[in-house]
C-alpha cells in the first residue's frame, strides 16, 4: 500500500484471495483459479495485476494450509488471524485518481467482500466510492466546458461518460443509505 493509504494495482490479487478466502476455506487451485476469472473478467490480461503468488500470502502468514488437508494443489486453503487484519486493512483504504479499470477492480473487490466489514466502514466505504464518484464527475465536467463548440463526437462521449458517473454516483448513494 502506498504511504497516502491508497491501494495499489499488485494489492488487487492479495484482496481478491485473502477476501475470498474470509468467505470460505478452498483449494489452493480453487483460489488461483476463482482469483484469475474474477480479476481476468473485471479487467482482461493484465501486466499490473502480478501480485505476490498465493505461496508468497504463506510465507507472509496471511493465509495456510489447513492440517490434513493435503499437498501442493488438492491442498485447502485457510486466511489466518493476520489475513483478516491484512483484508481490513485493504479493504478499508481508500483508491488513487480517476476511475480506471484497476479502480474498477477495486470498487467490484471491495463489493464483493463489503460484508468483511463493520456497519459504520461499510457506509465510509460507500461515502468514500461516491467522492471518488464526484471527483471523476467535475473532471469529465471541466473537460466538456473547454471543449465545448468544438467539432466532433467528444462532447457526445463526454456527455454519455457524465451520465455514467452520475449513475454511478447515485448507486453509491443509495448504497449508503441502505447500509
Amino acid at each position: 500500500m502506498n504511504r497516502d493509504n491508497s491501494l495499489i494495482p499488485s494489492e488487487a490479487v492479495r484482496l481478491a484471495a485473502l477476501g475470498s478466502l474470509w468467505q470460505a476455506a478452498k483449494r489452493y487451485a480453487d483460489l488461483a483459479t476463482e482469483v484469475r476469472h474474477f480479476t481476468g473478467r473485471i479487467v482482461g490480461p493484465s501486466l499490473e495485476l502480478l501480485g505476490p503468488s498465493l505461496e508468497v500470502l504463506r510465507l507472509e502468514g496471511l493465509i495456510d494450509v489447513e492440517p490434513g488437508s493435503g499437498e501442493g494443489a488438492a491442498a485447502v486453503m485457510a486466511i489466518t488471524e493476520a489475513g483478516r487484519q491484512e483484508l481490513h486493512r485493504l479493504m478499508t483504504a481508500s483508491l488513487r485518481g480517476p476511475q480506471g479499470e484497476i479502480n474498477k477492480l477495486f470498487v467490484a473487490l471491495k463489493m464483493r467482500f463489503l460484508d468483511a466489514l463493520t456497519p459504520e466502514e461499510r457506509r465510509l466505504q460507500a461515502d468514500l466510492l461516491a467522492e471518488i464518484c464526484e471527483q471523476e464527475l467535475a473532471r469529465l465536467e471541466d473537460l466538456r466546458a473547454h471543449h465545448a463548440g468544438e467539432p466532433g463526437h467528444l462532447l457526445d462521449w463526454l456527455d454519455h461518460d457524465i451520465a455514467q458517473t452520475r449513475s454511478r454516483l447515485a448507486w453509491f448513494h443509495a448504497l449508503r443509505e441502505r447500509l
